[in-house]
């Protein structure tokens, strides 16, 4: 005993054993999931990376051409559709249902209400008390006419039926269910034979139904579908382990290549092109700026400025001669007579007009 337990694993007992060998996986699988792995990412990563270049340039259209047209698209909807409409809305329809709910009542409601409270009111009162009276009496000769007619009907039907059904009729039908009631033995008789014989034939065609249908078709489940089923569950359960592996896989490389191409486009097309306009065209910009073009818009400004200025005098020139021809032609225009002043000057005011003062005069 002392030899067996030293030859024990320490802490490997039966139940974890057990649990090793049912979580291993068979030699198939593993035969079958590195071949099927590598066939699926050589067949994944080109379209992984076609998928991600579909979403790169997607959302590029997305960000630059659909989301500006979209709201260009809603600015446009908006100014011709909605707007329009509230305003008719607005100012059309409200005010017309307004109107017309306002010449509605005028015309139609209240008349109704007037027609409904001073003609309807008092003839429906009179034709109710009218129908009152007329039914009160209908409902006098109704109960006088169903009081002759139930009696009529209780000496006539009732009891001439009540004598039929007891003395004709009652012992018709207990002759006729003592004859029911022995028919009713031999059927089952009959039936009780039937069905022994359908137990019978039944009982044979199951048997022979189960031992040549059933049990080898059991046989073929068991021992031909249900190896084959499983065989075709783990290889299905390894491709689509396989694919989504290979699509994690082909999704990393497709990264890898994105970044690198990025990387090489900064670095070929961009970083030359950022180098090229800082220290090329910006320098070559500012000369031709300093050297070019501020001295010819200093030219074109002073051009300007003698341009404005002969056209100037060109035009007071034209005015000056407009004049000595109208001059020439009707003469020195009369001149305006000064208008009197209402209030005299300082003088006048001091002296009233006079050559006296109040204190000269006599």
């Amino acid at each position: 005993m002392g030899m067996v337990e030293l030859e024990k694993a320490p802490g490997v007992g039966p139940r974890e054993e057990a649990v090793r060998r049912s979580d291993a996986e068979g030699c198939l699988v593993v035969a079958i999931r590195i071949p099927v792995r590598i066939v699926v990412l050589v067949l994944v990563l080109p379209v992984r990376m076609v998928w991600d270049a579909l979403v790169v340039a997607g959302r590029v259209l997305r960000d630059t051409v659909l989301r500006p047209f979209g709201r260009a698209l809603a600015w446009l909807g908006r100014a011709v559709f909605v707007w329009p409409l509230v305003g008719v809305w607005r100012y059309v329809i409200v005010p017309l249902a307004k109107g017309a709910a306002w010449l509605g009542n005028v015309l139609l409601v209240v008349p109704a209400v007037w027609v409904y409270r001073w003609l309807l009111t008092p003839v429906g009162h009179g034709l109710a008390w009218f129908f009152m009276g007329v039914g009160a009496v209908f409902a006098a000769v109704g109960r006088g006419l169903y009081a002759g007619l139930a009696w009529l009907a209780r000496y006539l039907v009732v009891v001439p039926a009540a004598w039929l059904y007891a003395w004709v009729l009652t012992p018709v039908g207990h002759a006729l269910a003592w004859c029911g009631r022995g028919l009713a033995w031999c059927g089952r008789g009959l039936l009780w034979c039937l069905g022994m014989v359908v137990t019978g034939v039944g009982t044979a065609l199951y048997w022979t139904l189960r031992v040549l249908l059933v049990l080898p078709a059991l046989a073929l489940w068991r021992w031909v579908l249900t190896p084959v089923g499983r065989v075709l569950a783990v290889i299905g359960r390894e491709v689509l382990d396989a694919l989504g592996h290979a699509w994690r896989i082909a999704g990393h490389i497709s990264r890898a290549v994105g970044r690198f191409l990025g990387t090489l486009f900064r670095w070929t097309v961009a970083e030359p092109a950022r180098w090229a306009y800082r220290s090329v065209l910006t320098p070559v910009g500012h000369a031709v700026r300093d050297a070019v073009l501020r001295p010819l818009a200093e030219g074109a400004r002073g051009v300007g400025r003698a341009a404005r200025q002969a056209l100037g005098s060109a035009r007071s020139s034209v005015r000056q001669a407009r004049a000595d021809v109208r001059r020439m032609l009707f003469g020195e225009p009369a001149k305006q007579r000064t208008a009197v002043r209402r209030e005299p000057s300082a003088a006048e005011a001091r002296t009233l007009g006079s050559s006296t003062t109040a204190l000269t005069k006599d």
